[in-house]
């Protein structure tokens, strides 16, 4: 922790290998992050999906300090899991908070933690695609942090909103975990390429991918609004 550096905040692969008197405790950490992230309006600036993709690549130093499962699918599993029950749980928390002081978030001034247009994107984005917001906004940053805040604020029915929830959670978890694990692995034995040396290319490149539904609807969106 010498050397540590703030940007080393925006980088996923630390908080994974974070460690604090010798025990590991990014298992712990990622599953905060996940949960803030998906619960707290303030989480909007963590890692996502990157965290969760290279959760996968790390599953086995994560898991190992909490118990060590020799089967490597079932460790995976395991994993996902956890991970989508804090998101699971992060959700329901910004559910109910949209459901009780939504309302106050729209007369709320700009500040380092919250911006109001990000929570006016996520009203259209849920306007537009109705339950299925919840999923879709799994797999968009930003969007993902506020759709449950907005599900509380026009009340959307608690079962509609739970099947969404945990639906979405799961999907997100284990798609993005299995994924990384598993094509690490594949490049890895097959190819020698060891995705760890490449993290920050990884990272960048998951960002511009999740990013990019969300410019090109503001880029459309501002070309009607000049028409």
């Amino acid at each position: 922790m010498k050397d540590f550096h703030w940007t080393q905040l925006l980088n996923p692969e630390f908080y994974i290998n974070l460690e604090i008197a010798g025990h590991h405790i990014g298992i712990y950490v990622v599953l905060f992050i996940v949960f803030a992230e998906t619960g707290l309006f303030a989480g909007f600036f963590l890692p996502g999906d990157s965290l969760l993709f290279l959760s996968g690549i790390y599953s086995e130093t994560l898991m190992q300090e909490l118990f060590v499962i020799e089967n490597e699918f079932t460790n995976v599993a395991v994993l996902s899991t956890m991970v989508g029950v804090a998101g699971i749980i992060g959700n329901i928390f910004g559910y109910w908070f949209g459901a009780k002081s939504g309302h106050f978030l729209y007369s709320k001034e700009d500040n380092f933690w919250f911006k109001k247009k990000y929570l006016i994107q996520s009203r259209l984005f849920f306007e537009k695609h109705g339950g299925r917001a919840i999923v879709f906004a799994r797999f968009l940053p930003i969007i993902r942090t506020f759709a449950p805040i907005v599900a509380g604020i026009v009340q959307m029915e608690k079962k509609k909103f739970m099947f969404y929830n945990i639906l979405s959670s799961f999907l997100w978890a284990f798609t993005l975990i299995f994924s990384g694990h598993y094509l690490y692995r594949y490049l890895l034995e097959n190819h020698q390429i060891d995705l760890k040396k490449y993290i920050e290319l990884i990272v960048v490149g998951i960002i511009l991918i999740s990013t990019a539904p969300i410019v090109i609807n503001s880029i459309k969106n501002k070309l009607k609004a000049r028409k």
